[in-house]
């Protein structure tokens, strides 16, 4: 990955099966600033049986119950379309993504990436996990539902069979995530089990979480967005508006600058503005010429432009070498 924090603007099915929405969500991804636009590509026959109840969430932001093929029927475009986006992507100048859900989709999308978006629900799904790893490529895996010890064996699975360079996102499958429900700090649990790049895939709603995980070094953020978030569908209840994604990248932005690199030492500004701020030992009292240094006859206030008081031992029992007036900056 980029030093800079890579920021995927997750439009899923948020399209509702329109290549034109989709196109638009395209639009407004690279305006509001992110890096990647991400779909999600599926073959229904190979994705989900005809008995696949909804989620509770999906039946509770759509407003009724159906089954999920049903639901995902009027959801998913057609693999042409995905050709389509990709080609529309470049035209645009932002990345195309999308995350396949099944070994089909698998070998369509290959030739039209260069990196792999693994989803939560998919990492016990051992075949897949074959088949995505043997493209050598480098993946980003959501940990959405799992425990450690589940992370561990998709992780083993994937480095045995030929995957590049792995980044692991902590995620909450839910949507939207309950704040107490994020546990952000898994983030850095995954870190230090795997030692490999991480981030963090949001559900929550609003901006806050995505923000504190780029600020605790995810290195990918993933957050799903929405043209209007009223529409109908799964996720747009959980998804942001353009505006929202637009203030998200910027903040994001900001808190990588603010990182800096590390190292404790001043800023430029901070050089220029030392000499108001800081204090020199100065005569408290007028002082002649021969007269001792004492705590009686000095003191310290500004400007920093003297002798400095961190040398204020040094100073004192030290004869003055000159007469100093009151107010005077002393010098040895």
């Amino acid at each position: 990955m980029a030093d800079k924090v890579l920021i995927i603007a997750e439009a899923g099915v948020n399209h509702n099966g329109s290549l034109e929405l989709a196109k638009k969500l395209v639009d407004t991804a690279k305006e509001c600033g992110a890096d990647i636009v991400k779909f999600q590509t599926a073959k229904l026959s190979s994705l989900v049986s005809k008995s696949a109840p909804m989620a509770e969430y999906q039946k509770n932001n759509i407003g009724k119950e159906e089954s999920q093929k049903d639901m995902l029927s009027k959801l998913l475009l057609p693999f042409d379309d995905f050709i389509t986006l990709a080609n529309y992507c470049k035209e645009v100048g932002i990345k195309f993504l999308s995350t396949p859900f099944d070994i089909e989709s698998i070998r369509f999308l290959d030739p039209l990436l260069d990196i792999w978006k693994i989803p939560s629900g998919e990492i016990t799904n051992y075949p897949y996990l074959v088949e995505i790893a043997k493209t050598n490529k480098d993946m980003i895996l959501s940990t959405g539902m799992c425990t450690m010890d589940e992370v561990a064996d998709a992780v083993k699975v994937l480095k045995e069979n030929g995957t590049g360079k792995l980044t692991i996102l902590h995620c909450t499958t839910n949507y939207p995530t309950p704040m107490k429900d994020v546990n952000l700090k898994a983030m850095l649990a995954l870190k230090e089990k795997f030692g490999c790049d991480v981030g963090y895939s949001d559900h929550t709603q609003g901006i806050e979480v995505p923000i504190a995980a780029a600020a605790l070094g995810a290195t990918v953020l993933e957050k799903h967005f929405t043209l209007d978030r009223n529409m109908e569908g799964p996720d747009h209840k959980a998804s942001l508006e353009p505006d929202e994604l637009r203030q998200m990248v910027l903040s994001v932005r900001n808190i990588e600058m603010a990182l800096g690199d590390g190292n404790k030492q001043p800023t430029e500004a901070e050089l220029k503005n030392r000499l108001v701020a800081r204090k020199s030992i100065i005569a408290a009292k007028e002082i002649k010429t021969g007269d001792i240094f004492s705590e009686d006859n000095l003191t310290t206030k500004r400007p920093g432009s003297g002798i400095s008081p961190m040398r204020w031992n040094e100073v004192i029992g030290q004869k003055a070498k000159r007469d100093f007036k009151e107010d005077e900056l002393i010098e040895l």
